[in-house]
């Protein structure tokens, strides 16, 4: 009879071992999807993130953005930015974090000439390539998974920064999500 009874005590255990183990992991999430709220005001562009929770201090994530407006003279038609972060806050891939990225652009060929007379600029073809930088920024996420997001960053074209008027990256976002 303490055999049996020790035998039920010991998988009993183990069942409850799992359960918690089961109940635990539903808030550490490790997908994400998320939506920039200001870049459609600010420079009528569309900007969509998938980022994805490693362990509860870091992630690496792409953003792709598209300009589908000229109301401003934005001279960025799109780009594609993978990141990783590092995350410093208590809460599973949340708080503050830095990154670093790098992005494939495609960038109007525009330059703007300096002279004593009025400026000119020539329209050459669209200028493709790649930057490095580093950002930082912070994330907040609710226990039922929705996510709020800022971040700011800064990076140098690498290879034809000569043949347009742009030799830096500027990247900042507030973002809505949700970890799933």
């Amino acid at each position: 009879m303490k055999k049996s009874l020790f035998i039920l005590a010991l998988l009993f255990s183990f069942f409850a071992t799992n359960a918690q183990n089961g109940t635990s992991n539903q808030y550490k999430k490790q997908n994400e999807i998320k939506v920039d709220i200001i870049q459609p005001l600010i420079s009528g562009s569309v900007e969509a993130v998938y980022e994805r929770n490693l362990n509860s201090k870091s992630s690496l994530g792409v953003s792709g953005l598209y300009m589908f407006t000229d109301k401003i003279d934005e001279d960025m038609n799109y780009s594609l930015t993978p990141y990783y972060r590092r995350y410093f806050g208590k809460k599973y891939a949340a708080g503050f974090f830095l990154e670093g990225f790098g992005t494939f652009s495609s960038i109007d060929g525009k330059e703007v000439y300096d002279t004593e007379e009025p400026l000119t600029y020539t329209e050459n073809p669209d200028v493709y390539d790649l930057s490095l930088g580093i950002g930082l920024g912070s994330k907040w996420i609710t226990k039922s998974g929705f996510i709020f997001e800022f971040n700011f960053g800064y990076g140098r074209q690498l290879f034809n920064a000569d043949k347009t008027d742009h030799d830096q990256l500027i990247r900042y976002g507030i973002k809505l999500g949700y970890r799933f």
